[in-house]
């Protein structure tokens, strides 16, 4: 389940609807009765937020959102996309990350969703970030 209040339109979630997921992005909200309309490939349709999942942030994702990786001699590896950098320590450890964006920079150290990285994404850049 994702809490209402972190859900913004364009977020990439996973939508549930009698038990099958599929992956969709959030295209409006209804304040009022805490829906949300997501569309998937199938067609878009309203959910309330305890039908929607987190997609974990890994590697696949991110190429997914279109970074580039960047394997650094360390043994970490950055992700870039434009002036974007994720910087993720050896092993592929998502749960520790750094995430920066010109002056802005952000120490990570749980485990984030794809929704919340488009959300820190867009609070940094003020660009929605899409596959």
């Amino acid at each position: 389940m994702i809490k209402f209040s972190n859900i913004k339109p364009a977020d990439i979630v996973m939508a549930e609807y009698e038990g099958q997921k599929m992956i969709g992005t959030v295209t409006d909200l209804n304040r009022e009765d805490k829906q949300v309309c997501v569309e998937t490939a199938v067609q878009e349709f309203w959910f309330s937020p305890d039908q929607l999942h987190p997609i974990p942030l890994d590697e696949t994702q991110l190429q997914m959102l279109g970074f580039q990786k960047q394997p650094q001699a360390d043994g970490s590896t950055k992700y870039l996309k434009d002036s974007f950098r994720i910087m993720v320590p050896p092993g592929g450890d998502f749960s520790k990350m750094d995430i920066w964006w010109r002056e802005d920079r952000r120490h990570l150290t749980s485990a984030i969703a794809v929704h919340e990285l488009q959300n820190h994404y867009y609070d940094m850049t003020k660009v929605e970030l899409n596959p």
